[in-house]
């Protein structure tokens, strides 16, 4: 009975494998994010947040290959829903909290060039005056360190839970229900 018992309880569990792969996943998106500001890139530009989502996405496969190979094969939609947010979760953290102390105490001008090139692309769009000072206005209020973290762990977590969505659907493999 032991031994029956014992082989259909997970050896890991969802969360446990979200946090894991969440600091994977969270330390390579800080040597991405450090990479394009020591070029002096934008961490907004297109080639970054595509690389960011590859590396979630990634991230969020990698998670659910590691639960299903210690989990008999199994992973249910919902542990997969679990996994990918905690990861997401996890990541945002780490993201925000170096993207706070980059901009804070290592290179405190790098948001003041992010809003000039902003500006600038908002004046060749043709804006006016106004509506670039209340763009500018707004960029500021959430320019702060306490509301990079708090955006970066929001934007993260739904965007690994919108990722999840998908990836789950496709990955799950759901215990048969009379074994």
């Amino acid at each position: 009975m032991n031994e029956q018992a014992t082989m259909h309880e997970p050896t890991v569990t969802p969360t446990s494998v979200g946090v894991r792969y969440g600091f994977i996943a969270g330390f390579s998106l800080i040597i991405v994010s450090l990479i394009f500001m020591l070029l002096e890139r934008s961490t907004n530009s297109t080639l970054a947040q595509v690389l960011s989502f590859l590396i979630l996405g990634g991230g969020i496969v990698a998670a659910y290959l590691y639960f299903k190979e210690h989990n008999h094969s199994y992973m249910s939609y919902g542990q997969g829903l679990g996994i990918g947010a905690i990861l997401g979760s996890i990541a945002g953290v780490l993201g925000g909290v170096f993207s706070a102390i980059y901009t804070t105490f290592i290179d405190n001008t790098i948001l003041e060039k992010a809003m000039e090139m902003e500006v600038q692309k908002m004046e060749e769009r043709g804006l006016s005056d106004e509506q670039i000072e209340k763009a500018v206005e707004v960029a500021q209020m959430f320019s702060g360190p306490l509301a990079m973290i708090i955006l970066s762990i929001l934007l993260y977590t739904i965007g690994a839970f919108f990722l999840s969505l998908i990836i789950a659907a496709i990955m799950k493999r759901n215990r048969p229900e009379f074994e």
